[in-house]
């Protein structure tokens, strides 16, 4: 493990290349199971990961137990029938991306603020992701060195904050976040920019020395959101990665996913803001699952996140516990719950 003092930065020769971590990453359900002592299990597993590949580092692997089918890590990640399985009101797009489509690549919901979808990549596949049926293909912001997303912005002068988004805008080379940054330089009623990324936790590798050159550089207030579920997902090198982002002049924020079996007791939503926070990460919101086919399997009803909700209000200072929302589309915000 690597081991950054807080404020410390990343140098280029303190980790390995995050691009071959990337491409070592497990791509066999039943690799995964034999990894973790678990490949009795492997006659569970659908065919062909449910339509959706399996894909997740295996430094994340790592911080699985291993001889545990209910890790909180491994249900994350691990394709199961129940995806196969038709639930009325799960669906293929849950919150109403595309119709929110303002140009390639480009999702403007919600006033002042537009989301770019930058990269169809993941380093990781959750199975409960609201985008797993997106048409990336057919929606990279990035796309012609962001001339679309950027035309988009230059025309609204409402938007004042930019949200990179995906898959995760972190899969890009920073020479291509690079490209962003120079059309954004033109455009003065941007002040902020928004990451949201799960690369630092899953991947923190990611956060090497160009990257973090490139975040310190930006003329702009900035703002990482990170994607955490479990305490478990944070280890040395997440914490390594939050002090360089931080270091980099970046408010970093997480927001969490409420997932039957996974995190769906107070102990567990307690324990992740408490060790979120000791990596320097406020809670920003615990959201309601969104309902996306495949997924149902996740689902915590609303009675029973109010209750979480209310528990960890028991033992948190205020500042520890994440809003509890949902997304509808058509709303001009996250709902409040």
């Amino acid at each position: 493990m690597i081991t950054v003092s807080p404020g410390a930065r990343i140098t280029s020769s303190a980790q390995p290349d995050w691009r071959q971590l990337w491409r070592d990453a497990v791509t066999d359900s039943r690799e995964l199971l034999d990894l973790l002592d678990l490949g009795h299990l492997a006659d569970r597993l659908p065919a062909a990961d449910a339509g959706f590949a399996l894909r997740v580092p295996r430094g994340f692997v790592a911080r699985m137990r291993k001889g545990d089918a209910n890790d909180p890590l491994l249900l994350q990640v691990l394709p199961q029938l129940l995806e196969l399985e038709q639930v009325p009101g799960f669906v293929m797009d849950a919150v109403g991306d595309l119709a929110s489509r303002e140009a390639q690549g480009v999702l403007h919901k919600y006033q002042g603020r537009a989301l770019l979808i930058a990269s169809g990549s993941c380093a990781i596949n959750c199975r409960y992701c609201f985008r797993r049926h997106f048409p990336y293909g057919d929606e990279m912001a990035a796309a012609g060195q962001w001339r679309q997303a950027l035309e988009h912005v230059r025309q609204d002068k409402s938007i004042n904050e930019l949200i990179l988004s995906g898959g995760d805008p972190l899969a890009l080379a920073t020479s291509k976040l690079e490209e962003l940054s120079h059309g954004l330089a033109g455009l003065p009623h941007i002040t902020r920019l928004r990451i949201h990324t799960r690369l630092p936790v899953v991947l923190p590798e990611r956060i090497d020395a160009p990257f973090i050159e490139w975040l310190r550089s930006l003329p702009l207030q900035k703002v990482v959101v990170l994607h955490a579920n479990h305490a478990n997902e944070f280890d040395e090198a997440v914490d390594g990665a939050c002090a360089s982002l931080r270091d980099a002049g970046a408010t970093l924020l997480n927001q969490s996913v409420l997932l039957r079996g996974v995190n769906d007791d107070a102990s567990s939503l307690t324990a992740l803001s408490e060790r979120m926070f000791a990596a320097g990460v406020l809670p920003y919101y615990l959201h309601q699952l969104d309902r996306v086919q495949g997924a149902a399997h996740f689902e915590v009803s609303d009675d029973r996140a109010h209750g979480l909700v209310e528990a960890m209000r028991g033992c948190l200072p205020g500042y520890l516990v994440p809003k509890l929302v949902r997304e509808v589309g058509g709303d001009p915000s996250k709902r409040p719950l």
